[in-house]
């Protein structure tokens, strides 16, 4: 029953760094490679504004969501933007901004356990005989809800729907009077905000650092990959599925064999089906 609730503890924590990026991708086709520098950001901001500048936890997490979104916008309306469909171009600026946002906070010196934020409730809760803290309760929850939201919005509102058309057909889209790159502004907001609640509901469990940027770039490509670039509901269920693969492997192997085993499921996708498990990209016989 442990491997049961921690591997969807675990599901859901991969679900929740992989929505972001696969959204934005689908509707701009633009690899956002600053994904784990934005998450990174949401953190030691709202640890600036709770211990420097005194401000409440509720009032800080705002904030620090309010400016990972403005900062994704940025990203895209000052970089991105101009190096749109050229690809290796468009990898190459997201990561050197995402390392330059981390390299600064690495020189801000964000290491070591006091560079953490507090848990929403303290206390451990028993599910089926398992001890599970609130916060990953809470998690779990609040994961699953935003799911919930993100798909509402995205087929029964207007900008929802918008955003949908430009990831299914873009020239039609076009046709229609939809603004292209208003439509990847929107879709790069929403990205870096969904992965800025990542952190917040995240980073309590442990502490703030620079390496865990990188980690949850290669997370979220994992499970993008696996789910299909652009499906971000194929990224959910992709999530569930490396979970629970990693869960196993820290249960028999080791917990350091987590990121290879989510650079296994790459290569394996990659191998056994290019387009993911839900991607609608062309698989290889049909371009070859």
């Amino acid at each position: 029953m442990d491997l049961v609730i921690y591997g969807l503890i675990n599901s859901m924590h991969l679900a929740l760094v992989a929505i972001g990026f696969a959204l934005a991708y689908g509707v701009s086709r633009v690899p956002n490679f600053a994904h784990g520098a934005l998450y990174v950001l949401t953190g030691c901001v709202t640890w600036l504004l709770l211990n420097r500048a005194g401000l409440g936890y509720g009032l800080s997490i705002v904030l620090s969501l309010v400016a990972t979104t403005c900062i994704g916008m940025l990203i895209y309306q000052l970089v991105l933007r101009r190096v749109r469909g050229m690809p290796f171009s468009e990898i190459m600026a997201s990561f050197a901004v995402g390392m330059g946002i981390l390299e600064v906070f690495r020189l801000a010196g964000f290491r070591g356990p006091q560079y953490a934020l507090p848990k929403f409730v303290e206390g451990v809760v028993t599910i089926f005989g398992v001890p599970v803290d609130w916060q990953r309760i809470i998690m779990v929850g609040a994961g699953l809800l935003l799911v919930i939201v993100l798909w509402i919005f995205t087929h029964h509102t207007r900008i929802g729907l918008g955003l949908r058309a430009i990831a299914q057909d873009e020239p039609a889209a076009l046709m229609l009077g939809i603004d292209s790159d208003l439509a990847a502004t929107i879709a790069l907001a929403i990205g870096s905000s969904l992965v800025g609640m990542a952190a917040v509901l995240i980073v309590p469990l442990g502490t703030i650092t620079v390496e865990t940027g990188y980690e949850v770039l290669i997370f979220a490509l994992a499970v993008c990959i696996m789910g299909g670039l652009g499906s971000w509901l194929g990224a959910v269920i992709a999530a569930f599925v490396l979970g629970y693969a990693q869960i196993l492997t820290i249960r028999y192997l080791a917990p350091h064999y987590q990121l290879v085993v989510a650079m296994l499921g790459i290569i394996l996708i990659l191998i056994l089906k290019p387009s993911g498990l839900f991607g609608s990209q062309k698989e290889l016989e049909e371009r070859v």
